[in-house]
């Protein structure tokens, strides 16, 4: 519950303040005056919220069970604990709030997936889990490439020329970006199956049962940065129903 309500308070918090600023209208403007643009109050609270929930992350990882996705979720967030503090202290602030608020727009979404999981609402789980593969595979596999990294390896060398941390810096983004492919493979994969054909053919269960959207949901809802995945957690074996 504490996630959701994160995830869609700064998601609407990010939005709010995006709204009114011009690099989100015209994603040029990241560059204009670059490095001598003020860091005003609303970018300063936006990075320092985002930042401490991402440590919080990381440390909590450390606690909790360990899963076997615990090596590209640790990944997960380094990457993206160096990216915004990276950008902070390079006062590349402004394409870094886009970044922060393209992630939160599918995040909060999975999580209420979650919610209406555990509460056993099978169609809104189903509903919401849709809605997210949807918004994951756009923002990630669309709009991240071709609008984010578009201008951080392109626009920006045209409008500043060659920095000494361009790339560190866009090689943190393509972290960011393999993983978004690897993660929405899985989710296209497996849904793919579940929805078409009805059930998962896996080697991993020793008990088979048929494997239909809502069982596949119930494993995969815990995916995701602020869940666990495994793939034997996801898959089923076909034979008869119990």
């Amino acid at each position: 519950m504490w996630r959701f309500t994160f995830y869609l308070c700064i998601f609407c918090y990010g939005i709010r303040f995006l709204w009114s600023s011009p690099w989100f209208w015209d994603i040029r403007q990241c560059w204009h005056s670059y490095p001598y643009q003020p860091l005003t109050s609303g970018l300063y609270y936006y990075y320092i919220m985002e930042l401490a929930f991402y440590w919080s992350l990381m440390f909590s990882q450390f606690i909790d069970i360990k899963r076997k996705d615990f090596l590209i979720m640790f990944m997960h967030h380094l990457a993206t604990i160096g990216l915004i503090t990276f950008s902070y202290i390079n006062n590349m602030v402004r394409v870094g709030t886009l970044v922060m608020c393209l992630h939160d727009v599918s995040d909060f979404l999975l999580e209420a997936a979650k919610l209406a999981n555990y509460a056993k609402y099978q169609r809104l789980c189903d509903t919401l889990f849709v809605i997210f593969s949807a918004v994951f595979v756009v923002t990630r596999l669309g709009i991240y490439p071709f609008w984010i990294l578009n201008t951080t390896f392109f626009e920006s060398w045209e409008m500043i020329g060659p920095y000494p941390s361009w790339w560190l810096f866009n090689g943190l983004l393509l972290i960011l970006q393999v993983l978004h492919v690897i993660w929405s493979y899985l989710i296209v994969r497996i849904a793919f199956k579940a929805l078409i054909r009805g059930k998962v053919t896996y080697p991993g269960r020793i008990r088979p049962r048929l494997c239909t959207l809502h069982s596949f949901l119930t494993s995969f809802l815990f995916s995701m940065p602020g869940g666990s995945w495994t793939v034997s957690s996801l898959a089923c074996v076909e034979g008869r129903s119990q």
